[in-house]
């Protein structure tokens, strides 16, 4: 039923298991799943992907994890990569709640990583992925030991009048059109614009073996999003903006922001990490909003604090956390 796609550059990690996820909702989601390439196992990582990306977008992290000693499992939320989609158009960026996103992910956990995956269980989480999990955390649902989340959809910053944008999309998702795309929105994904000038990382290999991959898996490599999705988006970000909530993260987090993301406001993000009491902050100062695909001296720098919080290692010091820091550009 399912596949992993290949390109020259970006070949599936040898191995994996491939698993229809069903929901409690009836939807079926397309998950694998890999055994680490090291002789001891340290656990077993899920990948939570940001809006519009795909399993294949991820081989060389899935990679990076088996040979640090870690097991992985890796799943597309409904509306994007080989996952069920609750609109006519394959392309559109869809979701009706975002609670939704708890459903696909107890789904994953409970098919997949707990029946068949070594303990300690974690995850990795990027983007609109760390807004779910983060959200996840706060109401005690997360089920997992630890958690990273790189460049955590917290605030949007592509759009130039966010509280203007939130109000249309939620006015127009009452009104019933939540399954439209967003106004003046494109069904083609994000990863194929030209390089130059793009948002997501100052890579240009890395940038085009991606944009090889969204357009290997078409439909799959999901354009811009519904209505549904932006007015649901903004919900969620002002709840985690309430300052009241990111005191009640028990769970270790080690948040990765990027200080040059041009997609997510890192501002936002220090601010969230400064209220929690088991958070710990790491800005990237040159970093675009993809760390995970970012140049290699970047990624570096990222899998040497991934490597000092994940079990095995004691939690990093804010004292550390601090000496590793940069300021972020205004």
């Amino acid at each position: 039923m399912f596949t992993l796609r290949d390109t020259p550059d970006n070949p599936a990690p040898p191995g994996g298991t491939l698993a229809a996820v069903g929901t409690r909702d009836d939807c079926t989601l397309r998950a694998a799943r890999w055994m680490p390439t090291t002789r001891t196992c340290r656990g077993t990582v899920t990948l939570l992907q940001g809006r519009a990306e795909f399993i294949e977008k991820y081989y060389e992290t899935i990679t990076d994890l088996r040979a640090r000693g870690y097991a992985v499992v890796a799943f597309d939320w409904r509306g994007q990569g080989e996952s069920d989609r609750r609109v006519d158009d394959p392309r559109k960026g869809h979701v009706a709640r975002f609670d939704d996103y708890r459903r696909d992910l107890l789904a994953v956990v409970e098919t997949v990583v707990r029946p068949h995956m070594p303990e300690p269980h974690l995850c990795l989480a990027h983007s609109m992925g760390g807004c779910v999990a983060l959200t996840g955390a706060i109401d005690g649902w997360l089920p997992f030991q630890r958690l990273v989340t790189v460049a955590p959809m917290l605030s949007i910053r592509m759009i130039r009048f966010p509280a203007a944008a939130s109000l249309l999309a939620r006015t127009l998702h009452r009104l019933g059109f939540g399954a439209r795309s967003i106004p003046f929105g494109k069904p083609v994904s994000i990863a194929t614009n030209p390089y130059p000038g793009n948002r997501l990382c100052r890579d240009p290999k890395r940038y085009a073996r991606n944009a090889a991959a969204a357009r290997q898996v078409g439909a799959g490599a999901v354009g811009d999003p519904t209505i549904a999705w932006l007015a649901e988006a903004f919900r969620a970000m002002a709840r985690l903006r309430d300052p009241r909530l990111p005191p009640l993260i028990a769970l270790p987090t080690l948040v990765v922001a990027a200080g040059a993301d041009p997609v997510c406001g890192t501002p936002v993000t220090e601010r969230f990490v400064a209220r929690m009491r088991a958070g710990h902050l790491i800005v990237l100062a040159d970093a675009r909003h993809e760390i995970l695909t970012e140049r290699d001296a970047i990624r570096q720098d990222f899998w040497a604090a991934f490597e000092a919080f994940m079990p095995g290692s004691p939690l990093p010091s804010h004292d550390e956390v601090a000496r590793h820091a940069a300021p972020v550009p205004v």
